[in-house]
């Protein structure tokens, strides 16, 4: 049986490879956005029933944002593993983008319920965005098949 994690990742074709940096940067930048100028915007949208302070929240996800992103980027070997790692921090912070649409909390231009709601349907695309750029899907594949 193959596992997953430390099996040869698959072939790693070029626009996987744009897909997987892109995603890296745009994570590393939101990750920087969450520590300086968008601070107190992030702040905001964290929801009431967090039992962890605002600031903490933002700071802690923001770090979390720039290793996942700088790793997407450097670790290439690595890439199934960072990429099922990345699809489970958007499933996991999915619930505050929940509560910013049940608290109607606004927050980057999502104003109304609207909007916020909108948003909600972006989520999966970044968890397959991860998953498909990383190869982790064809690896899941790959072992699911290599079960007896």
């Amino acid at each position: 049986m193959t596992n997953l994690l430390t099996a040869d990742p698959p072939p790693d074709t070029l626009p996987r490879r744009i897909g997987r940096v892109a995603l890296g940067l745009a994570l590393v930048f939101a990750g920087i956005s969450h520590l300086t100028f968008s601070r107190e915007e992030f702040q905001a949208q964290v929801p009431d029933w967090f039992p962890v302070d605002e600031d903490v929240t933002v700071l802690a996800s923001g770090a979390v944002e720039i290793a996942l992103g700088s790793s997407l980027v450097v670790l290439s070997r690595q890439r199934v593993a960072v990429g099922l790692i990345a699809a489970a921090f958007f499933v996991v912070i999915f619930p505050g983008n929940i509560g910013q649409w049940l608290e109607h909390k606004d927050g980057f231009g999502l104003d109304t319920d609207a909007k916020r709601f909108g948003r909600l349907f972006f989520q999966p695309v970044l968890v397959a965005w991860a998953l498909w750029s990383t190869g982790a899907f064809s690896a899941l594949r790959r072992a699911r098949a290599d079960r007896p």
